[in-house]
């Protein structure tokens, strides 16, 4: 029997998108703290060992297109329902990795298969929820992504210090399986009619439209900054000395950060303009870099990882839900192309900042990460105002921050 077509006036994202989203962010985030663990581990550099998270990032992001055609074409369930099952066997097959270049392959195709799960959630929301509330349950999403990062941060090096850091590539694969199984009874939104099915109906609405285009440009510039940088937060602690349990509890500010401000802007952003909310969080990515910048300690690092939280929640919140509205006739296309901006971008950076973490240059590293915020707001902010103001001359209905 046919699932029931959903509602397309649903307030929250169901529960088993927002498990699913924390699967996936805690699986991302788990690693960070460990670098320095498998590098001592496997007997390789840091900077070797690095290429087991950016590797997951490059392939977490090169997939996007393809699972957000899969999407389009077969549903959004569908896929994320084979994404999770494969993430599943392929995080299992990670903690079993014995050599540094096994575990990086192992990663690589656990990142491709997680890489479905948040941006066909993000679409899903897109497809079933108004747009008038649709920043507010996207940041419910965002929430229960946030616990997954908040709980990857600081149980990751907790158990990779006291256990074993295989273990928290099982923990993660094990919750996969579980979710692909739950997702099993989450109905498919109905397709959009205004494109055809087949691939290049997808792909000419979206990279035909210069400001989908612009959206995905501000997104690998955000995902260079945050995601890029951001790791090297637990590494930077340790080479100062700190274990890796205590490195990983001092970010877990990061998730704690994105999950509480994340509660702010869904109620701000039914009062405050889309400009506005971007231009706050990206005066907290540059003060949060700016601060470790200057010096590296424990407390500054948990203020940093706050204002990531905040930032994250304000320009990014405001950034994915930009993007939803683009192009809503291919929305899991447009999404995809998002994320696979965002997280090449991260794995970029992060592979390009790896040889100044080797040299202990965390000073010119969260130093640029800061300088380069300022630009991605400037740009974002007056970008997404234009928008706003065109969209608002076409639909008077909705307004010049809509």
């Amino acid at each position: 029997m046919k699932a029931p077509t959903p509602p397309v006036n649903l307030a929250r994202p169901p529960l088993a998108l927002s498990v699913s989203s924390f699967v996936s962010s805690f699986d991302r985030f788990a690693v960070s703290p460990m670098l320095v663990l498998i590098a001592a581990d496997l007997d390789v550099p840091l900077s070797a060992s690095v290429t087991a998270a950016s590797g997951y990032y490059l392939a977490y992001g090169l997939t996007q297109p393809l699972w957000g055609l899969l999407s389009d074409r077969f549903g959004r369930v569908r896929v994320m329902r084979w994404a999770l099952s494969g993430a599943a066997a392929a995080g299992a097959v990670s903690a079993l990795m014995p050599v540094l270049w096994a575990l990086v392959l192992a990663r690589v195709v656990t990142g491709a298969c997680f890489g479905a799960v948040i941006p066909t959630s993000l679409t899903y929301v897109g497809d079933t929820v108004a747009p008038s509330v649709r920043q507010r349950a996207l940041t419910d999403l965002m929430a229960a992504a946030a616990l997954g990062t908040a709980l990857a941060t600081g149980l990751g090096g907790v158990v990779a210090g006291f256990v074993d850091w295989r273990v928290a590539f099982t923990v993660p694969a094990v919750c996969a399986l579980v979710c692909a199984l739950a997702l099993r009874s989450l109905p498919e939104p109905p397709a959009h009619p205004g494109v055809g099915r087949g691939v290049a109906g997808h792909l000419g609405a979206v990279l035909g439209q210069r400001w989908a285009l612009l959206v995905f440009g501000l997104a690998f510039t955000e995902g260079a900054i945050m995601l890029g940088a951001m790791p090297f937060l637990a590494t930077a602690l340790q080479h100062t000395g700190l274990a890796a349990a205590v490195a990983g509890l001092a970010i877990t500010a990061y998730g704690l950060g994105l999950w509480g401000f994340s509660r702010l802007v869904k109620t701000l952003s039914g009062r405050w303009p889309a400009p506005v909310l971007m231009l706050v969080g990206g005066a907290q990515l540059c003060l949060g870099f700016a601060l470790v910048s200057v010096h590296v300690n424990v407390p500054l690092v948990a203020v940093t990882a706050l204002l990531l939280g905040g930032g994250w929640s304000f320009l990014h919140s405001s950034l994915q839900t930009w993007a939803t509205s683009v192009v809503p006739e291919a929305r899991g296309t447009t999404i995809a192309f998002f994320a696979c901006a965002l997280f090449v971008g991260s794995a970029v950076a992060s592979w390009a900042a790896g040889p100044l973490a080797e040299d202990g240059r965390y000073a010119l590293l969260f130093g640029l990460a800061a300088a380069a915020a300022v630009p991605l707001t400037a740009v974002a902010v007056l970008s997404r105002r234009r928008y706003g103001a065109l969209r608002a001359a076409t639909d008077p209905g909705a307004g010049p921050g809509g």
